[in-house]
């Protein structure tokens, strides 16, 4: 996909590199490349903490409705999830593509060469200072995402705890269990679309705004 994207690009950037390197050396050829990878890691960097955000809070909520333990697998990386994790990751990216949200990334790529022109060096504490602003962005977006998961797990392990105080005899935890899921689903089952937005509204604003 790599390979691909560049030659797509390539006969619409291509002007800019040339110039610059004309006339230059060896040494100035690599400082170029280098230069050029560590821009496209940071932009790359900044995208995927938007989805390491997700995949986050995602394993929270799947914990504060009783559903962690089951492991699953994910659909892009070897680390495994939760199986409810890694349904809602996958519809997040699903619900990328089906935005045209990828055409943006394509524009911003492109935009990235006037932000960032060639040639320019890059900048280590600029780039450090935009990693912490977006990852602030996007842990406070995963936030707004699971609050009313952690509102209920708070609300819910209180009343049970309490209640287990009032009666030791009765194993409360275990009873409740099942009660504690079926209401996380249900809640899950009427902020899902919600959440999902907020997730890709917050994805195309940082791809439309850089």
């Amino acid at each position: 996909m790599a390979l691909g994207v560049t030659l797509a690009l390539t006969p619409l950037l291509i002007g800019e590199p040339l110039a610059v390197l004309r006339g230059g050396g060896l040494g100035d050829t690599v400082r170029l490349i280098v230069s050029e990878i560590l821009t496209g890691l940071l932009i790359g960097i900044i995208g995927r903490f938007f989805f390491l955000a997700l995949q986050t809070i995602l394993v929270v909520i799947t914990q504060s409705i009783g559903l962690s333990p089951l492991p699953g697998s994910m659909f892009e990386d070897s680390e495994p999830l939760p199986p409810m994790a890694s349904i809602f990751s996958l519809a997040a990216a699903t619900m990328m593509f089906a935005s045209d949200l990828h055409w943006e990334l394509l524009r911003g790529l492109v935009g990235s060469y006037k932000a960032l022109p060639v040639g320019l060096e890059f900048g280590a504490r600029i780039g450090l200072n935009e990693i912490a602003d977006h990852l602030s962005e996007a842990f406070v977006v995963a936030l707004r995402i699971g609050s009313p998961f952690i509102i209920y797990a708070i609300v819910v392990n209180f009343g049970i705890g309490l209640t287990n105080k009032l009666v030791p005899t009765i194993p409360v935890f275990f009873i409740a269990t099942p009660f504690i899921t079926a209401g996380g689903l249900l809640l899950m089952f009427f902020t899902a679309r919600e959440f999902l937005n907020i997730f890709v509204g917050a994805f195309a604003a940082w791809l439309q705004q850089g």
